[in-house]
């Protein structure tokens, strides 16, 4: 039995409900939960009853967002409903899908996605009776300034509206057809012919071949095309005979039921009843995938630690419309040694985890005091916040700086840290892609600015994670197969036909990052998703030559963070976190306390350094290049760095000795102690400055050199020379000269310089923007369907005729109206009443009394599926329950 007889045969042959409210009320519990499920926007609030969720169901924005998560097969279907008779058969709808020639995969899917459509309150009807809600139909159907989306027009009947009954007369005379006595049966007849294939190729057979021609171009879409007011002969033969009917002025249209019948049927040209398959591009073992993606995520932690520690003293100022500049953007990228777009990726993430913020009041910091315990009603700020404000009004500049929750991530270990990145990435609605790009306004989008969100990027991200998931371990998908997979999942709905997309060239050079994308193109922008979802999960390490690690396949696991939560210990202590971490840790290398000393004054660290190590040497030392191992050079620049922070060449020789598995060269021994022989030989204080220094012969040579004289040096004593300069001048002059000077305090006492690392008030990382409201759970869809039970048993449940006050309230004496309610109380029957709040809103319950006194009566209040108490001199009026039918079900 074939897949559609099934589902004829599952049917029943009852014309089925009247309105889209019945065919709800008849569902059961699971079935109204599932509609919710999938339509979360109908929750928000509640509904009160049946009748309310099927009004809500049916507005526009709802039925729009419904529409656009529906996949292409769906929306197929529900295009086709939109241009068969309303109601339409499920045969009608198969062979509007199908065609004359038939589908057997049409046939097969189109069972499940009716039911899709009825689930999600698209579709109500009986199988005979099929019909699209109507604001579904408004969207979906042709309109005088555009087509359906099938490339269909109007039908006859709708293109012939305005027509005058001589005009339709004289085209059914033309067409073969004989006169009739009044238009309602004109258009039928001429409305029979089009729709009869037999009958249209026959008249075609005398058609001109230019005539033909036209009908081709039009009749897949769009139907509408422009005449002059004196046609040519080839569009008049079409015009006399009703193929071409006009519109407006100039304009015409081939009427829907001639182009279904040139189409042999079908509504659209290509059916699209089975998803797309993802191709498999390579295939490589799992343990070479893990292992690239785990070198990649220690190359990310480096980045993004090498970013932070970059800005450490504080980072390039805020633009006053927020954000990076270009100029900031290029620096940013010398750093990191990567291209500018990768580096705002990296600025991007790191603000997203909440390691980076602006120092000062940004758009965010109105939430400090609500997120802040001891906030009062007055308004608490700290001491920080007080003194960015105070910069703000004193004009002082505003800049990037780590957060304290840098802190925190940095002594995390590694694979912790990690996690912490990725559950910022994941759920993230900024788009670090559109950087450089063009907002709606035409201005430059920049790194941390606004108009970055994009509330489809988490869910494109997570659904290319999920298929790539669904292929085998070790396998890497094809992008452009998937890419085609995610158009067929999401297909974006569009006033006219849908055209065919050109395939992206299969070269094998993956897309770059970045490159922005027009702000009014959404399905550029998803492929633009697209792309930078699988290259920020390589550069992340997520990916590994092209395929999903284990560890990242455990990032579609547990749960992570939940909504709303920041993206700091919360992050790092999740299920998800740990999980990913816990999976991760064996693929990084352990940390290394020893590094290679080498006799080119270079040291190589074979892996990565613990911390102390590696702060120690960054100090003592240059980076020189990085990779799987990172070469440090020595210069005397670097060794005086390490003097200025408070080394003596002693504790360095020791340093060097302890950490080094390969003896310490002589060239390096000799370079410390040179440069600290002659470090702090010399003394700069302020005067403006002066210098002074117990070998007189050193300051004779100072003195003499012609490099000096800029800095207007003058001898006051055998061992002190003043200046003009500052000391900070004096420094770099006497350095420029080979000398080592070191600065010291009023007290004569060296002054050692050690950066001072800023950091801004505490932050909340940028919340991502949700595409809609958030899934509910299951607890959630269960209390809503009890409500919106026992709100529809209190709307229908019937009643006696009584006085009704205005807004139909039932309207008693208060003497009648305590009476009633004492009489239900002891017998437990259920009431109706009309209660008007504290606030004036009135509104009908329906109580079952359980108590009366002191003023109040307490009862089940049937509405709100809950006992409630309710002041008598509130209540309107009451009215008793009619009698129910024999063998009805009481109404409590």
């Amino acid at each position: 039995m074939s897949a559609e007889q099934q589902h004829r045969d599952g049917q029943a042959a009852d014309p089925g409900p009247r309105s889209l409210a019945q065919a709800l009320r008849e569902r059961d519990d699971a079935s109204l939960g599932a509609l919710l499920r999938s339509r979360p926007d109908l929750l928000h609030p509640v509904p009160t009853d049946v009748t309310q969720l099927a009004t809500r169901a049916g507005t526009r924005a709802s039925v729009l967002r419904a529409l656009e998560h529906l996949d292409r097969f769906a929306l197929q279907a529900a295009e086709a409903l939109a241009v068969a008779p309303d109601p339409a058969s499920y045969q009608g709808l198969l062979d509007l899908l199908a065609g004359d020639d038939g589908d057997e995969e049409v046939a097969g899917a189109l069972p499940a996605t009716v039911a899709l459509l009825r689930e999600r309150a698209l579709v109500w009807g009986g199988e005979d009776r099929l019909r699209l809600v109507r604001t579904a139909r408004e969207l979906l159907a042709p309109s005088a300034s555009h087509s359906s989306p099938t490339g269909l027009g109007p039908s006859v009947a709708e293109a012939t509206s305005g027509m005058s009954p001589g005009r339709i007369q004289a085209i059914l005379t033309a067409a073969g057809l004989p006169h009739t006595h009044d238009t309602v049966s004109a258009v039928a007849a001429l409305s029979g012919l089009f729709a009869d294939r037999e009958r249209v190729a026959e008249l075609l057979e005398g058609a001109p071949e230019a005539s033909r021609e036209v009908l081709t171009r039009l009749v897949w879409g769009p139907p509408y095309g422009q005449v002059t007011a004196e046609p040519a002969a080839h569009l008049r033969w079409l015009l006399d005979r009703g193929l071409l009917l006009p519109t407006t002025p100039g304009t015409v249209v081939l009427p829907r039921e001639a182009a279904l019948s040139l189409r042999g049927g079908r509504a659209h040209r290509v059916p699209e009843p089975t998803r797309p398959r993802v191709a498999v591009a390579a295939e490589r073992k799992p343990q070479v995938v893990d292992a690239a993606a785990g070198g990649q995520a220690l190359a990310a932690l480096d980045t993004v630690e090498e970013l932070l520690r970059s800005w450490d003293e504080g980072g390039p100022a805020v633009l006053r419309a927020g954000g990076l500049s270009i100029r900031d953007l290029k620096r940013t990228a010398t750093v990191l040694e990567v291209p500018e777009p990768v580096a705002a990726f990296w600025v991007e993430l790191a603000y997203a985890a909440g390691l980076i913020a602006s120092d000062g009041g940004y758009v965010e910091e109105h939430h400090d005091r609500h997120d802040r315990p001891d906030a009062d009603a007055e308004g608490y700020e700290d001491e920080e916040t007080r003194d960015a404000r105070t910069r703000r009004r004193s004009g002082e500049a505003e800049h990037y700086a780590p957060t304290p929750e840098y802190d925190a991530w940095r002594d995390l270990p590694p694979a912790e840290r990690w996690a912490w990145l990725l559950e910022a990435w994941l759920p993230g609605t900024r788009a670090p892609g559109l950087i450089g790009g063009r907002d709606g306004r035409d201005r430059t989008l920049s790194a941390l600015g606004p108009g970055l969100d994009r509330s489809p990027a988490p869910e494109v991200r997570r659904r290319v994670l999920e298929l790539m998931a669904g292929l085998e371990p070790g396998q890497a998908p094809d992008p452009a197969t998937l890419l085609e997979r995610l158009r067929w999942e999401r297909p974006l709905r569009s006033a006219g036909p849908r055209r065919e997309q050109p395939e992206p060239p299969r070269t094998g050079v993956r897309p770059a990052y970045g490159g922005g994308v027009a702000a009014n193109d959404p399905e550029a922008l998803r492929t633009k998703l697209t792309e930078w979802a699988l290259l920020e999960a390589e550069m992340l390490g997520v990916t590994g030559r092209g395929a999903l690690a284990t560890h990242g396949r455990a990032l579609l696991g547990a749960e992570g963070r939940s909504e709303g939560a920041g993206a700091g210990t919360a992050a790092a202590g999740s299920a998800r976190a740990a999980v990913v971490a816990a999976l991760l840790a064996p693929l990084l290398p352990e940390p290394l306390d020893h590094v290679l000393l080498q006799a080119d004054l270079t040291a190589v660290a074979p892996g990565p350094l613990v911390r102390p190590l590696a702060e120690a040497l960054g100090v003592l030392a240059d980076v020189e290049s990085k990779g799987g191992a990172t070469v440090y050079r020595f210069t005397p620049g670097s060794v005086r760095r390490a003097l200025d922070a408070g080394r003596s060449a002693t504790e360095l020789h020791a340093f060097l000795d302890r950490h080094s598995r390969t003896p310490v060269p002589q060239p390096l021994t000799y370079l410390i102690d040179d440069v600290a022989r002659r470090h702090g030989l010399l003394r700069v204080g302020a005067a403006s400055s002066y210098v002074r220094c117990d070998d007189e012969s050193v300051l004779d040579e100072i003195l003499a050199d012609r490099r000096a004289t800029a800095l207007r040096l003058r001898r006051l004593a055998p061992t002190v020379v003043a200046a003009q300069a500052d000391p900070r001048t004096l420094i770099e002059g006497l350095r420029a000269m080979g000398f080592a000077p070191a600065a010291e305090s009023a007290e004569g006492d060296v002054m050692i310089a050690r950066p001072h690392a800023h950091r801004t008030p505490p932050r909340t990382p940028p919340a991502p923007v949700p595409d809609g409201p958030p899934a509910p759970d299951a607890t959630l869809l269960t209390a809503a369907v009890r409500a919106v039970r026992a709100g529809d048993r209190a709307a229908t449940a019937p009643r006696k005729e009584t006085p009704q006050a205005p807004g139909g309230l039932p309207r008693t004496s208060p003497a009648d109206t305590l009476a009633t309610v004492q009489a239900a109380a002891m017998t437990g029957e259920s009431v109706w009443i009309g209660h008007v709040n504290a606030e004036g809103a009135a509104s009908q319950r329906l109580l079952a009394p359980l108590r009366v006194e002191g003023g109040y009566v307490t009862g089940y209040d049937h509405t709100a599926d809950e006992v409630r108490t309710y002041a008598l001199h509130r209540i309107t009026g009451v009215a008793e329950l009619a009698d129910e039918p024999d063998g009805a079900e009481p109404t409590r």
